[in-house]
């Protein structure tokens, strides 16, 4: 069944209206019709389950036929700290990520960053991230749309991450499996964590100190094998969600 987001504002008594894209995606892309069935999120892990009565250029009135809240939210916040990577790698880690559970995804700029940002590339690049996160939000049956933060500098992505729970820095330096299953069983349901992940490069050790004296961020290993940036914050959010499920 067909899934869409909307704001809480949208949803009245007995009706939900759509509007701006999506409308355009019903009418022309998918092609439905007055009478089929749709699923609609409220952005608060809510669903409706939904008729369409009327449809015009601009809007989509669906009837509610069906309330009832979503249990595919994980039981615990995670925000993913994302160093800029290369090339288009970044659609790939937002997608998966949103797939995965995250709740929030912070790109961030660091010392080995090849990839440099200006505020209007900045700009352009997190508003396609936050569409690839809708997008991939409504292919899971998330009852959320996780959001993508602007681009934020290491320091600034440190003061974000003070405000959580745990922090986890995986490290290719950090050694003792034993004290990264100990750390990563440490997260409570109703906790928030903080992955932070290096571009290409990794981090530096300067980096990995900031972040353990100004965040309390743990290092941990992820293993006897180099993971690609790509890769290392899904294997983690993938143990959490793992850990995690009920």
């Amino acid at each position: 069944m067909q899934h869409f987001f909307v704001t809480p504002e949208q949803v009245e008594e007995e009706e939900i209206t759509i509007t701006g894209s999506d409308v355009n995606h019903i009418r022309n892309v998918l092609r439905m019709k007055k009478g089929e069935q749709l699923e609609i999120s409220d952005g608060n892990n809510k669903k409706y389950l939904c008729e369409i009565r009327e449809m015009t250029a601009d809007t989509v009135q669906a009837g509610i036929l069906e309330v009832y809240h979503t249990d595919t939210e994980p039981a615990c916040r995670t925000v993913l700290f994302q160093g800029l990577p290369k090339s288009d790698k970044m659609d790939w880690i937002v997608q998966k990520a949103v797939e995965l559970g995250v709740s929030e995804i912070v790109p961030m700029a660091t010392r080995r960053a090849v990839v440099k940002l200006d505020a209007k590339k900045a700009k352009k690049k997190t508003d396609r991230w936050q569409a690839i996160a809708e997008s991939a939000a409504k292919q899971a049956g998330r009852g959320v749309i996780p959001e993508v933060h602007d681009v934020m500098s290491f320091s600034e992505a440190l003061a974000f991450g003070r405000t959580l729970d745990h922090v986890f820095i995986p490290y290719e330096l950090a050694e003792g499996m034993e004290e990264t299953r100990k750390q990563l069983q440490s997260l409570k349901k109703g906790e928030s964590a903080g992955i932070f992940i290096g571009p290409e490069g990794g981090f530096e050790v300067e980096e990995v100190e900031k972040a353990a004296a100004e965040a309390g961020a743990a290092p941990i290993t992820l293993g006897k094998r180099i993971l690609r940036t790509e890769t290392a914050g899904l294997f983690v959010l993938s143990v959490l969600s793992y850990l995690m499920e009920e």
